[in-house]
């Protein structure tokens, strides 16, 4: 409960707000309770918001098969174990995507999409141990 003091037109008075809830208020003045609803301009912002579009999802109607829907794969380019796998089968990618990332020689490298394609296949999952030349991912 707080305790406040107006003067009004050279009249003072006690008044102690009990409680506000949205826009009503109970107040008690001079010792005679009151229900007051407040009335108050609404501020704007001078933060502007930020609207972003939504980005749309790729069709798979972009990529088209060619020659008979021949599929491809990438290959390990060093011996080593995965670390992340970050496709699945049926997703789209586009020229140099991140499709996963092993480590090798005790570094972690990035293995990208060569041409824009869609996952037919994963042939490791993060654990795995490869050898140079090792079918990873197959593409179309």
């Amino acid at each position: 409960m707080k305790k406040y003091k107006f003067t009004i037109n050279g009249n003072t008075y006690d008044v102690e707000m009990d409680s506000i809830e949205d826009n009503l208020a109970k107040l008690e003045i001079n010792g005679t309770p009151y229900e007051v609803e407040i009335h108050h301009e609404v501020k704007k912002s001078k933060t502007p918001t930020l609207l972003r579009p939504s980005v749309p999802k790729p069709d798979k109607s972009d990529i088209q098969k060619k020659g008979g829907g021949t599929t491809s794969s990438v290959a390990a380019p060093l011996p080593g174990s995965i670390i992340s796998v970050d496709v699945k089968a049926g997703d789209i990618v586009k020229k140099d995507q991140r499709i996963l990332v092993m480590e090798a020689m005790k570094m972690e490298n990035n293995v990208l999409a060569e041409k824009d394609c869609v996952i037919e296949k994963i042939l490791v999952s993060p654990g795995d141990t490869v050898l140079q030349g090792d079918a990873l991912v197959e593409v179309l």
